[in-house]
């Protein structure tokens, strides 16, 4: 399957980008801080004090050396009425890569895994020879799927198939969480409304 974000030419640039991945973690960490990216939360953090959703946390995931992914979201809320932020990087050494973040409009959770979905509010990526046009993502909604598993937890996206981020989905949609971490940590906090007794 493809990598998400990038095509078949992404290899030869992840090989050859190998010796700018230690000035490329410092880049990507300045471009979130200028786009105002949520503040990290860890697993064992306080849970929320009203009773309601929760999904909170920031990871880099694990990729090929000069690959670098982040996923930060802080979402708590129930279903349609969720609120909160997300904010995804990813680049490719010096030359190729970006953001794109936004408000989460539904949450639903069960047990360690919950979905999420939010609007793009700001995106911007640089182009490179080889790569992939990403172009503007404002307006489009995706989903974003974690199991909070400890130290290994897991995220997926709703671009896994199509390897782009360029497909609105519905509230609520993301794919399986088949992305495993590099380091970072997320937490989820089930909960249910009260389910009414069935009348016959």
């Amino acid at each position: 399957m493809r990598r998400p974000f990038l095509v078949a030419a992404t290899a030869l640039i992840v090989g050859a980008a190998t010796a700018l991945t230690l000035g490329t973690s410092g880049a990507a960490t300045a471009v979130e801080a200028a786009a105002g990216a949520p503040a990290v939360s860890g697993h064992h953090a306080a849970r929320h004090v009203v009773d309601e959703p929760l999904l909170k946390g920031s990871a880099k995931l694990k990729r090929q050396p000069g690959d670098n992914v982040h996923f930060t979201i802080d979402a708590r809320g129930f279903a349609d009425k969720a609120h909160g932020t997300f904010y995804v990087s990813h680049h490719v050494g010096k030359q190729w890569g970006g953001y794109f973040k936004g408000r989460i409009d539904c949450l639903l959770t069960g047990g360690p895994v919950a979905v999420a979905t939010g609007i793009v509010s700001e995106s911007h990526f640089r182009g490179a020879p080889g790569m992939p046009e990403i172009g503007d993502l404002k307006g489009k909604r995706f989903g974003f799927t974690v199991l909070d598993d400890g130290k290994k937890d897991r995220l997926g996206y709703s671009w896994a198939v199509d390897g782009l981020p360029k497909n609105s989905v519905g509230k609520c949609l993301g794919s399986a969480p088949f992305e495993t971490l590099e380091k970072g940590d997320y937490t989820v906090h089930h909960w249910m409304p009260p389910r009414e007794p069935a009348r016959h």
